[in-house]
């Protein structure tokens, strides 16, 4: 079906830009393990608490890892800890993350360049920390295309609410119903609905498509097929 004339496509990062497990599956990993030093029982309370499977390296769809922040992925493992891992456990995770190879579902600057030669303004709304947001579109050698990279700590409160998506919008002097909110997981597509853009759904995370369905205006395999829908 093709879209509503836009001016504005917003992504977020892990799941839609990246390939959310092949991207995330071996950092957790490495985190269960320095975390737990050795601990099986540590490791094996922290894996439960993040929904992740250490033997198939895979997130449970409904892990709270997906769509969540790293200071709830903190709350949820910080109990599981001992105490002198405890204190700097957010700054370990925004800083281990920041590191993490994160893995496209396609070439994305050919994709890129084609959406900012339709006039279109480009950003990114995650729940990921801005900084790391920063350091992977740079790896990626995508950084250049997006005019505006928001995280949970640039001052909104994170998705599912939809104050980082106003934010953006704001910040292009664009009006919400002009852009679309592209993602993988609910939290972007009720974040999407609830400031009045196009939802569009991907299949690059862990969440079906019978999942995204009833949230979005139009659901994808990946971001590659969002030019033949666009007017």
């Amino acid at each position: 079906m093709p879209l509503p004339p836009l001016r504005a496509v917003l992504f977020d990062k892990d799941g839609t830009l990246f390939d959310f497990a092949a991207s995330w599956a071996g950092w957790m990993d490495g985190v269960i393990d320095t975390l737990s030093e050795g601990d099986t029982a540590c490791a094996e309370a922290l894996a439960r608490a993040l929904q992740f499977d250490r033997a198939a390296r895979a997130f449970a769809p409904s892990s709270p890892v997906i769509a969540g922040t790293l200071d709830e992925s903190a709350d949820l493992i910080r109990p599981h800890l001992p105490a002198h891992r405890v204190a700097g456990l957010e700054r370990y995770l925004i800083d281990s993350s920041a590191d993490a190879q994160m893995v496209p579902p396609l070439p994305l600057a050919p994709l890129l360049e084609g959406l900012r030669a339709r006039g279109l303004v480009l950003g990114v709304a995650t729940n990921d920390a801005e900084a790391s947001a920063h350091q992977h579109l740079r790896a990626a050698g995508i950084s250049g295309f997006f005019d505006h990279v928001l995280g949970y700590d640039s001052g909104y409160t994170p998705k599912p609410a939809p104050d980082m998506l106003l934010g953006f919008a704001a910040r292009a002097g664009l009006s919400p119903q002009s852009v679309a909110m592209v993602g993988d997981s609910t939290h972007d597509l009720r974040a999407g609905r609830a400031a009045g853009m196009v939802c569009i759904g991907v299949l690059t995370g862990l969440a079906d498509e019978a999942t995204l369905a009833p949230h979005a205006d139009l659901v994808l395999p990946d971001i590659g097929h969002l030019p033949d829908h666009l007017a």
